[in-house]
């Protein structure tokens, strides 16, 4: 998933699947042009269109690919990609990226097993270099929520599962309030191995993890990701925008829904945040027919 400024382009064509088909030209764009694509994907936006991929443009030679495990029997249409396992801890080129989707969903916890399997002792990026654990997800596999957030600290880097520290301990709360548990959702990361000083993410680090999140959400098929900070949201929607701008209204995504709120580790610093955190929840729950647990009686 790219932006359209990252790519060079000289004419865009929208096809099926709101894919575009992109012709090169040299990388630097005059001003004119510019404007004319930004007002193009603002005009996009506002019809609900997102997501844009980048098509090949030019022959490139086949590569072996490893196969899945065989646990899995179905495939999903809109799944993504996988990467090759790669021996060099450099980001992969782009012809390394596995051709076959994954295959399809029969039964989801050996689906998501298989997705953990093919990750294997990840050295794709740089990020494994300092990984005690790596970090794939939690939660039923049924969920009808799954937040993303975007990637582990050091309790999730010591213990291996996401949101087990206090950032973790303020999500179990919000999860709660919505009248659920934590066993009811499904918790996973843009990235599965921690960041440098708990940094965000860069871009290609993002970009090498990314596929294994969108077959994960493949499998899940949640009713509603819930998009946890921003990057967490900027990686999923391919926007550069404010969190302002992308919270308090809905995505169509990969079949779902979207919502975009504040990291739980965002509020412990401000926790002035949490009233509109609660906004946006609420939003979840009007959207499931769900209710807050019924407050005791006072005796």
């Amino acid at each position: 998933m790219v932006s359209l400024f990252d790519l060079s382009v000289s004419s865009v064509q929208i096809s099926g699947e709101n894919s575009i088909t992109l012709s090169p030209m040299p990388r630097q764009l005059d001003p004119a042009m510019k404007k004319a694509l930004s007002a193009r994907v603002n005009y996009y936006r506002e019809m609900g269109i997102y997501d844009f991929y980048r098509r090949p443009v030019e022959e490139v030679p086949e590569i072996a690919v490893e196969t899945l495990p065989t646990e899995v029997q179905t495939v999903t249409e809109n799944s993504s990609p996988m990467p090759k396992a790669a021996k060099s801890s450099s980001p992969p080129p782009d012809s390394t990226l596995l051709t076959a989707p994954l295959p399809v969903i029969q039964d989801k916890q050996a689906a998501l097993a298989a997705i953990r399997e093919y990750i294997g002792d990840c050295t794709r990026c740089r990020l494994h270099a300092g990984r005690t654990k790596l970090v794939f997800g939690v939660g039923n596999p049924n969920a009808d929520i799954m937040f993303v957030g975007e990637g582990p600290g050091a309790d999730e880097d010591a213990q291996g599962e996401p949101f087990v520290g206090r950032a973790g301990q303020l999500l179990n709360n919000m999860i709660t309030a919505m009248g659920i548990r934590r066993e009811d959702v499904y918790i996973a990361n843009v990235v599965k191995c921690r960041p440098p000083g708990n940094r965000a993410p860069e871009k290609d680090e993002a970009d090498t993890c990314s596929p294994f999140l969108m077959q994960q959400i493949d499998v899940v098929k949640p009713k509603v990701i819930v998009a946890l900070g921003a990057t967490a949201a900027k990686n999923l929607l391919a926007m550069n925008d404010s969190m302002g701008s992308l919270r308090g209204r809905w995505y169509d995504f990969r079949g779902t829904k979207l919502v975009v709120t504040y990291h739980p580790a965002y509020l412990l610093r401000d926790p002035r945040q949490k009233k509109e955190t609660w906004k946006d929840l609420q939003m979840v729950m009007k959207y499931l027919g769900l209710k807050p647990p019924a407050k005791p009686a006072e005796p």
